[in-house]
């Protein structure tokens, strides 16, 4: 029988290899510290930074994620397109304009339980592509005819952007999580139509550094302004990310809870 409430581990944009060890090594244990019954995780800077190759995605799904989201770098590494198309449950932002490759929304389910995942992007201060307002409002609709049960992965630099797309999308989604800004908000809550909210969950990555880099390197490019290449800092992870209870029947979020797990 369905349980009556269930948890959603969403976890924060997993940087390089030392993001891709912790969640080898350590998924599983965060599962069940929080007693998951889903688990969602942002893939798109596992490979070096930038994009997101299949035996990482293989790695995360085998390590205990239901479904992997994205964002703006999906596209940087070229292996990962025939992925998108073959594996549902890998997503990239919906409101890509039609014709590339992959989905930007699945369903998963879990005894009786269905959960919606839907993958956004948004356009401010990042690369002009179709609306994620509309777009989300549409697919939405969509995938509710299927369960109550839907988070939304809005990928986004702009925290206005974010809390309006929340707003707008509020009473009809379970949650919507930001990504994008590897930098942990303390703003999580429920807003009034019972869906969760915060603007960043954070990134599971090296906490000593610059968003994922190493220090030194930004700190160069800032004080130089030369185009410095990044590295990913080879430093200990600390997993950041939200756990949300909600009602299974509804859909309305009853509880966020901002984590960060060193490990």
């Amino acid at each position: 029988m369905p349980a009556d409430t269930i948890n959603i581990l969403f976890l924060g944009d997993i940087i390089g290899q030392p993001g891709n060890r912790a969640v080898f090594f350590n998924l599983k244990n965060l599962i069940k510290k929080y007693n998951a019954d889903f688990t969602v995780v942002n893939g798109e800077n596992s490979a070096e930074g930038f994009g997101i190759l299949p035996a990482a995605a293989d790695q995360m799904f085998q390590s205990g994620a239901d479904v992997i989201t994205t964002g703006n770098h999906v596209w940087q590494k070229a292996e990962i397109y025939p992925y998108l198309d073959e594996k549902e449950a890998i997503l990239r932002p919906a409101n890509f304009p039609a014709g590339v490759p992959g989905h930007g929304s699945c369903i998963v389910e879990k005894h009786g339980v269905k959960l919606a995942v839907m993958n956004l992007q948004g356009r401010e201060n990042m690369s002009t592509i179709d609306c994620p307002f509309r777009c989300g409002r549409e697919l939405v609709k969509k995938l509710k005819k299927e369960t109550p049960l839907v988070l939304v992965d809005f990928h986004a630099e702009s925290s206005s952007e974010k809390e309006a797309l929340a707003c707008c999308l509020d009473g009809q989604v379970s949650a919507v999580v930001g990504t994008h800004t590897h930098v942990q908000t303390a703003d999580e809550r429920i807003l009034k139509g019972g869906t969760a909210y915060i603007t960043d969950v954070g990134m599971t990555g090296p906490e000593d550094s610059v968003i994922g880099t190493i220090k030194e390197i930004s700190i160069e490019r800032s004080l130089t302004q030369m185009p410095l290449k990044m590295e990913i800092a080879d430093l200990p992870v600390t997993f950041c990310g939200v756990l949300i209870k909600a009602d299974a029947q509804s859909g309305k979020a009853l509880s966020i809870e901002r984590i960060a797990v060193p490990v």
